[in-house]
């Protein structure tokens, strides 16, 4: 999974050059998880995945045990 954000990232900045100046510390466009499910989920699973992801990126996620 790795591989296909960080070549994907890559194709996109050449598409698009704007992008270069929008991510200017090379970390890549994608967030660094990713979600994957081999049973069956729901839209809240979903939903919820999103909203703590959002939480993650922004710096705003606590750790919970």
């Amino acid at each position: 999974m790795g591989t296909i954000k960080s070549n994907t990232s890559k194709a996109l900045k050449i598409k698009f050059a704007f992008l270069k100046k929008v991510y200017w510390d090379n970390q890549g466009i994608w967030a660094k998880g990713y979600f994957i499910s081999t049973v069956r989920i729901n839209g809240k699973i979903i939903k919820e995945y999103v909203k703590m992801q959002e939480k993650e990126d922004t710096g705003q996620a606590k750790l919970e045990f």
